[in-house]
């Protein structure tokens, strides 16, 4: 291949949009600091509330007027205020619009009914948050490898 068709990957990959769901603004910083030191220079979003990432997806709410993008990946934490992940997941994936958008469920649960219902309900994967940030840096590394370098995803 030539080394212009893999720089135009490259630039491509680059573009495609992260939504991160997460209602804990140091663990939302902690994966956004993580993915900028892996080299992820993606366009990352972030919504706080279950019904805000339902808003910005759909463009609706505080999201009518704006250009929200449509995500080529979401990262979705179970438990949020409001509209919580397990309602988002059945929400997207029961929406013939925004079914086909990856969704990686990545939250603090490691119980086999949420493992379980989540897969049930059509989440991509399930990772469950680590605790420290050498394991942090390790999981976001795979994320990167597999929905970025692996895998198919599209804007």
């Amino acid at each position: 291949w030539g080394e212009h068709y893999l720089m135009k990957i490259e630039e491509t990959l680059k573009d495609l949009p992260i939504l991160i769901v997460e209602d804990s603004m140091p663990d939302y910083q902690a994966v956004l600091r993580v993915i900028r030191k892996k080299g992820m220079e993606n366009p990352v979003y972030h919504c706080k509330t279950g019904q805000e990432a339902l808003d910005f997806l759909r463009h609706e709410g505080i999201y009518v007027q704006e250009n929200a993008p449509r995500p080529s990946i979401i990262m979705l934490d179970l438990n949020l205020p409001e509209t919580d992940g397990r309602e988002v997941l059945r929400q997207i994936k029961g929406d013939s619009a925004l079914k086909s958008i990856p969704t990686v469920i990545f939250t603090t649960s490691d119980s086999d009914k949420d493992i379980e219902e989540s897969y049930k309900n059509g989440a991509n994967t399930y990772i469950t948050k680590p605790v420290n940030l050498d394991e942090l840096y390790e999981v976001i590394d795979t994320f990167k490898n597999y929905w970025f370098e692996t895998a198919s995803v599209s804007n």
